[in-house]
């Protein structure tokens, strides 16, 4: 098994390396950044630059797109307010720049089909708890992963974590099982690993295989890693992280700055997934599992039909800003279709995704419910009684109480659709412009 399990990591790898594409990349970055820099020094901006993520450290894994991240590190002598105008007046000279809102607003640029630079504005610290945002953290994250392998970004000798080629591979191929199975990003509308917190578990487990097998065997209890050993002990942890950062089934210790977990954000449905699914590569090993799986509505629709049962693709849309704002209000919105649906049918089977834009599709396969029993008031509210009575025709009393029966005589198309003309006020409070029934 383990000779098995060693050809298929190194024909994923020869997959996932992009070194004829990086020497591409690193060419349009270098004149990216010899006109920031100079823009910078001519409007006499107290700013340096440079480039962070997974191209910084080498780990970056091959694409359709790659996104790489430049900062424009501004000195602490100017306020938060002043990095927004100041960003857009160093590019002044790039006109198809987008500005993209989040916690701090960033730009992106478009450079060619595979490359697009994000600018992220970020104010220099010296010491984390100087930190107004985390983004003003990446340039720490950088130094301290990092190989000296990439004469465009940070390096430090005194941490140089990635020592050899075979850990940067090892880092590679985490990072391309994540995202095979939907659990890479951080997002909202993912929740679950960030590329740093990937960077920090493989080189506190060393390999992929032995953080897929450490991961996989994990019980109920907190995984909880200190790879610097900056506290005593886990109760210490336990003690001293805001208890917002507690949540997540992993603890991860940011090295550089040990009052952060770099897990926070990994749900535990995402975390039980990732484990589910390193169990089935362990046992039953394949190059697929690296692979990104469309899903096979057709194939998914037939079964259902086979069996009785109904299949609905539905499309909602936003209105909200692409990226992980649209994607977490379109997920959030999910989720509350979910249990708006439960009542009145047994979901056999469903799946959301989402394409990066302002619009998602999800799928349900349901079997209708025979009857539903709704609960009303007491029976000596009199007022309320009258009130249920005329909203339902079937009712009975007990235990003190009047109850409704309601057969379920409609589709699940026909509740998607009657829900809708029900609900547009609901719609528009969860930024909602459109939803409706595609198949």
């Amino acid at each position: 098994m383990k000779k098995k399990i060693n050809e298929i990591l190194k024909k994923v790898l020869q997959k996932i390396n992009c070194e004829d594409k990086n020497l591409l990349i690193k060419k349009e970055l270098r004149i990216f950044l010899q006109t920031i820099k100079k823009e910078i020094s001519s409007k006499k901006i107290q700013a340096e630059v440079f480039v962070g993520g997974s191209f910084a450290k080498s780990t970056v894994i091959n694409k359709k797109i790659h996104d790489i991240d430049v900062f424009i590190r501004f000195s602490n002598k100017y306020e938060e307010k002043d990095f927004q105008h100041l960003t857009k007046n160093i590019l002044s000279k790039y006109k198809d720049i987008k500005m993209v809102h989040g916690s701090r607003d960033y730009y992106q640029l478009k450079v060619n089909d595979f490359l697009v630079i994000e600018i992220v504005p970020v104010l220099k610290v010296n010491n984390p708890k100087q930190a107004r945002n985390i983004t003003d953290l990446s340039y720490s994250h950088v130094r301290y992963v990092r190989s000296k392998t990439n004469s465009l970004a940070p390096y430090s000798k005194r941490n140089k974590k990635i020592k050899s080629k075979k850990a940067l591979d090892e880092i590679k191929l985490a990072k391309a099982f994540c995202e095979a199975k939907g659990v890479y990003g951080a997002e909202s509308y993912i929740k679950g690993f960030s590329g740093y917190s990937l960077e920090l578990l493989i080189i506190h487990y060393k390999t992929f295989m032995n953080f897929l097998k450490k991961i996989s065997e994990a019980g109920k209890d907190k995984i909880i890693i200190d790879i610097e050993k900056n506290y005593k002990n886990k109760n210490q942890i336990l003690m001293d992280l805001n208890e917002s950062k507690l949540g997540s089934p992993i603890i991860l210790i940011d090295p550089t700055y040990k009052q952060r977990n770099a897990l926070a954000a990994l749900s535990e449905e995402s975390f039980r997934k990732f484990q589910e699914d390193a169990k089935k590569f362990i046992k039953n090993p394949s190059e697929k599992d690296f692979e990104i799986q469309k899903i096979d509505l057709e194939k998914i629709k037939k079964q259902a039909q086979k069996k009785k049962l109904e299949f609905s693709l539905i499309e909602i849309k936003t209105n909200k800003q692409e990226g992980d704002i649209a994607g977490s209000k379109l997920l959030k919105f999910y989720n509350h279709f979910t249990k708006e649906t439960t009542p009145f049918f047994e979901i056999k089977d469903r799946g959301f995704n989402y394409n990066n834009k302002k619009s998602s599709r999800f799928f349900f396969v349901a079997k209708a419910k025979k009857e539903i029993i709704s609960e009303g008031p007491l029976l000596k509210d009199k007022k309320n009684v009258i009130r249920f009575k005329k909203a339902h025709k079937k009712t009975f009393n007990k235990n003190g109480k009047i109850f409704a029966k309601q057969n379920i005589n409609f589709s699940l198309n026909q509740f998607v659709n009657h829900w809708k003309k029900k609900n547009s006020r609901k719609l528009k409070e969860m930024d909602i412009i459109d939803l409706k029934v595609v198949d």
